[in-house]
This record gives C-alpha cells, structure tokens and sequence, in this order.
C-alpha cells in the first residue's frame, strides 16, 4: 500500500526523467522541429561514444550473483535458438529508451531484455511473469541476509514445441561468423585502402557509431563475413552477409580541438554498407 504523497513522490521522479529539448514543448508540431532536433530524437539510445560528458572513475567491481545468473540466462536463450546476440543489445540497450539505458545497471538492462524476448515471443504471458515477481519479492521481503538466490520454477518442460530460429543449428561446430564465410561475395575494399564513412539514415538500430560517419579513414583490416547489425538484429533469415572491415582514423581528425599527438588513431568495426571510397 503506498500514500498519496508517496505516490505523487514517485510521479514527480519520472517527470524528471523526462528527456526533451528545454526550448520545446512536449509533442512539438513539426515546424518546432529542424533535421538535427529530428536526428538527435532517432539516435539509437546506446551510441553514446563522443558525447560530451562528466569523466568517470573506472572500478573493476566484482559481479553479484543475480549478474552472473543473467548473463547465463542470455546465453542459454542464444544457445537453445530463442534470439541472437543482436536481437539482445538493441532489446536490452536500445528498446529500453535514453533514460532507461544511463540509469540501469548493465546487467538490469540484460534481465530487462529476457522478460521482453519471452513475453514478445509467446514463451511467457506479461501476467504470469507480474504474479512471479510479486511472489519472488514476497520470497525475499527481508533481504538475502547472505543467502544465494534459489530458482523455485512451478513446472518444466521438454519445449519441443517451442519456435526457435535456425541460427544455433547452423552455427554448431562452426561458430559465429565463421558460418558466413564466403557468402559475401568479393571485398570491395582492401588493406590501405582511404574510405568515408556514409552518413545513413539511422533508424531503430546500428553499430556504426554517430562519431565516425561522415568521416574519412583507412581499412585496416579486411575482418569477416556477417549480416549487418541492422539486419541481424531482427534475426532475418534472408539477411544478405557483407564484409565488415576494420577502419583506422586519425584521432586529430576525429574530434574538434584534440590536444594529443597526430600520429594518436582509433580503429573500430563498420560493415561494408557503410563505406564509400574516398575521393
């Protein structure tokens, strides 16, 4: 049972939570909208590379329980066919919303991601898993007081008659993406090579990140073959395989005002979609 000013407690930190543009209006009309306002809303919440920041103190912190337990739960999930890698990180860190995505532990938004793939999937009914996690909070109102999480599951089942996707028999004694070798056709691009990377139109998902495009560089190495992030992450089974590279770019020529060496690079991975050559 909660009070009314509890309630209107928890209703005003969810206003907070709000992510808008101070100048606009919730709901804005389009003529309140430019292209960059309208991009900046599109942005794929987990392409937060090169956003400005406050720095941020790196601790290697021990795992909790429940982490490791979420973390075998995805496997498991990608193991037995119910999803791919990709479905995972857009469900999980894009899905979630910008608010969802910087305030969640890392973890949180994995676990997040497995009650969506198993309700979205039919696996389980949104009531059912509300009623379990009342009762598992019921389980644990004192707190663990040092013991271990225990998993009290009402009924198993062979699920053999439960869909999965064709990937996991594939990928069996081969591996990902060495599935795909050779399905890509001819590289377009070599070792040495100067590249500009495309400004694309983004949409729901990518792993390009917004730092580098529109930017020049040069392949470093001609990597593999694989269906693009844009594509795998739906788990389409007509997904084309394209070579992806990996693309060095001088850091000097990355970002605005950089103070360190010119000789300082970056690399990072971008499927062939993404690059033209540079003229």
């Amino acid at each position: 049972m909660s009070t009314a000013a509890e309630r209107a407690a928890q209703l005003e930190l969810v206003a907070r939570l709000k992510s808008a543009f101070p100048e606009l209006p919730d709901a804005p009309t389009p003529d309140l909208l430019d292209h960059a306002r309208i991009t900046a809303y599109l942005k794929p919440v987990h392409d937060v590379g090169g956003e400005p920041d406050a720095p941020m103190k790196y601790e290697n912190k021990q795992y909790e329980q429940w982490e490791e337990l979420t973390y075998v739960i995805c496997e498991v999930l990608a193991w037995r066919g119910i999803w791919l890698s990709e479905e995972r990180r857009r469900i999980g860190n894009v899905d979630v919303g910008r608010a969802e995505y910087l305030g969640l532990p890392y973890y949180g938004r994995w676990l997040l991601a497995v009650a969506r793939v198993l309700v979205e999937k039919h696996h389980i009914a949104l009531g059912e898993l509300s009623e379990r996690m009342a009762e598992v909070q019921a389980r644990y109102a004192d707190g663990l007081n040092g013991r271990k999480l225990e998993a009290q599951p009402k009924s198993a089942g062979d699920g053999s008659d439960v869909k999965r996707n064709a990937h996991h028999k594939r990928a069996v004694g081969k591996g990902d993406p060495q599935i795909y070798a050779g399905q890509a056709g001819e590289a377009k691009f070599k070792v040495g090579d100067r590249v500009l990377v495309r400004d694309l139109p983004v949409l729901f998902y990518t792993r390009t990140p917004e730092y580098v495009r529109g930017a020049t560089g040069e392949i470093d190495v001609v990597a593999y073959e694989s269906p693009a992030a844009e594509d795998e992450t739906w788990d389409r089974p007509d997904a084309k395989p394209e070579w992806f590279y990996i693309v060095k770019f001088a850091m000097s020529h990355l970002w605005h005002g950089y103070t360190g060496t010119s000789t300082d690079t970056l690399r990072t991975e971008i499927p062939e979609r993404w690059l033209a050559a540079a003229t």
